[in-house]
């Protein structure tokens, strides 16, 4: 059974100078990254799935890719709230971890809408990023008749009032809760294009890189013509 220690020599065996820049130019702090590969940590996932310890383990090293590899095999309902708001806490830094990783786990618990909302109104801005996806996760994988619409209506005309001041990355996740509801609940379909025609552009400083914030409008009509709008995820995980 692989242990944290040959797990770390493993990952810093395969990381590489160019990753270790790519992760940097999106956002990763450059002393917490060793340069390993999202299809390798996959690999290695394989390895270790369903070992909650040694995800636990790996999570506390604070670094990139052994806390992205915990997020792949650990059972967030098995976190207690202080483990999982140490979690996201430590995810300060590294916007893939708090922005992806750390709501993988979390819409994995009963309580993860409610999560969700607390995380939302945090002034720490990579936690509320992570509450923010973490919604988006739950509206893409739980079906309809669980949904709140109410809460979501509201949370939509919180994006429309408060996304062109909110924090650069929370930006970036609230125009991605919008497309999630447009995409994702078909019930809701027409007040997430109105949320997304309100909100237009979406100004994200996305650093030395290529990456586009899409606009959510066109993104949305996108979905609904492919008739996929309302198709939900078996997994937020990817």
């Amino acid at each position: 059974m692989p242990r944290l220690s040959s797990i770390m020599t493993d990952l810093k065996k395969k990381g590489t100078a160019q990753t270790r820049k790519i992760y940097s130019r999106h956002g990763m702090d450059p002393d917490r990254v060793l340069g390993v590969s999202i299809a390798d940590l996959k690999v290695i996932a394989k390895s270790v799935k369903g070992q909650q310890a040694l995800a636990c383990e790996l999570y506390a090293t604070r670094i990139m890719e052994p806390m992205y590899l915990a997020c792949l095999v650990a059972d967030g309902a098995r976190l207690s709230r202080e483990q999982l708001n140490e979690w996201v806490e430590w995810a300060a830094g590294l916007q893939t971890i708090s922005e992806y990783s750390v709501p993988w786990v979390t819409v994995d618990r009963p309580d993860a809408r409610v999560v969700a909302l607390e995380w939302m109104r945090s002034k720490e801005a990579h936690i509320a990023a992570a509450g923010w996806n973490t919604y988006s996760g739950l509206v893409s994988v739980l079906p309809d008749e669980v949904l709140d619409f109410a809460e979501i209506q509201s949370l939509l005309d919180t994006v429309v009032e408060e996304i062109g001041s909110a924090p650069n990355r929370v930006r970036c996740t609230m125009n991605g809760f919008v497309i999630s509801v447009g995409g994702y609940v078909k019930p809701m379909l027409k007040q997430a294009k109105a949320a997304a025609g309100k909100i237009g552009a979406v100004q994200v400083d996305v650093g030395d890189t290529e990456c586009k914030i899409p606009l959510a409008l066109e993104y949305i009509e996108k979905i609904e013509g492919r008739g996929s709008v309302g198709k939900k995820r078996k997994t937020v995980r990817c």
